[in-house]
């Protein structure tokens, strides 16, 4: 069986224990030193002058948004194929999600849709790097200057991916990263954090993870709870030493896949955009997807669908937001994802190459 991903500590296990170790014999568990120095190594690595950690990714763009002033009578535009919570933190900070298309090649939102969304009550932009694929931030930048908008990115699956050589989160006021386990940068929960490029939005979201404190016992304003706890935080900071290797790793075992697989009658392969791709996932589409997982299932490879209902589509958003993408609606309808980690060996992705290749000689 070739699993689609392994969440067990591995080379970092020693690591990661001793970590843990450390903050339970300190004793400190909330808003501590860890949490400092990981903020301080994760913002560096990043290349973002300010990071926060909190609770969740999604609460890392909601918190985002609020401290940008974006909230109730103001639109986002973000893309309709990605993790639902992207659309839902927009809801969070009160702001209404307005989805504009994706694009075909890219799999990430097309600027020319985003630009064709833009209406008065518009104050951001929510590129998703999906798939740890870069979003085309050079035209989106463009869209954004000639109508005065923010841009925060959801780099929850880009962690280390640049564009253009340049890194994910660096391109607009803010960006969201989440450290759930299944991300490349994982902890062994649920995590978060935003990074800001100004002084003054990374000290109001500071205030906005911890009720609103402007200090112990006082709240300037009513928010949320939301803070990155110590263990988490040096898990993290103990994973982040690792995370140059896995990118490369990552890179090194999605271009095997590239080598190996022929886009052909049963899957197609998207093209990579930009060198930056971090591969967080391995996607493929196909018309026939149902027969094509079926049969890699029946031969021991495991596969999941990323993502298969649209935002727009989903039940919680059909009536803020029902817009028409019908881009999103198709690859929705045929992309999967093969198994793509770093522990994952090179045989593997022989043996899921060598399956699809049977399937298309059969077909």
């Amino acid at each position: 069986m070739i699993p689609f991903l392994r969440l067990t500590p591995d080379e970092d296990s020693q690591s990661v224990r001793e970590a843990i170790d450390r903050v339970i014999g300190r004793g400190w568990f909330v808003l501590g030193p860890k949490l400092d120095a990981f903020e301080t190594e994760f913002a560096a690595a990043t290349g973002a002058p300010h990071a926060i950690g909190v609770g969740t990714g999604t609460d890392a763009i909601a918190i985002a948004l609020r401290a940008l002033g974006i909230g109730p009578g103001d639109e986002v535009i973000t893309a309709p194929v990605s993790a639902a919570y992207s659309a839902l933190a927009i809801m969070m900070a009160g702001a209404r999600p307005v989805f504009a298309d994706i694009s075909a090649e890219r799999l990430t939102i097309d600027p020319d849709a985003v630009a064709a969304a833009v209406t008065s009550r518009t104050a951001a932009i929510l590129p998703v790097h999906l798939y740890g694929q870069p979003a085309d931030m050079t035209a989106l930048v463009r869209v954004a200057g000639r109508h005065s908008l923010a841009i925060v990115e959801d780099c929850c699956q880009a962690h280390l991916a640049t564009c253009e050589g340049r890194p994910v989160g660096s391109f607009g006021a803010a960006a969201a990263y989440s450290f759930y386990p299944t991300k490349n940068l994982g902890a062994l929960g649920d995590g978060g954090a935003l990074t800001a490029a100004a002084a003054d939005v990374a000290d109001r979201a500071r205030r906005l993870r911890n009720g609103g404190q402007s200090d112990k016992y006082h709240h300037a304003e009513f928010r949320v709870n939301s803070r990155l706890d110590e263990i988490q935080a040096a898990i993290l900071r103990a994973r982040l030493r690792f995370l140059p290797r896995w990118t490369a790793r990552r890179r090194a075992l999605a271009q095997a896949y590239r080598s190996a697989l022929q886009s052909g009658p049963m899957i197609t392969v998207p093209r990579e955009c930009d060198p930056g791709h971090v591969y967080h996932l391995f996607p493929v589409l196909s018309p026939q997807r149902a027969v094509v997982q079926e049969r890699l299932n029946a031969a021991g490879v495991e596969t999941l669908i990323h993502y298969p209902i649209p935002i727009p589509r989903q039940p919680a958003l059909a009536e803020v937001s029902p817009d028409q993408c019908p881009i999103a609606d198709r690859v929705c309808a045929e992309v999967f994802s093969l198994p793509l980690y770093p522990a994952l060996p090179a045989e593997a992705v022989a043996k899921v190459a060598e399956v699809l290749s049977t399937l298309a000689h059969r077909s």
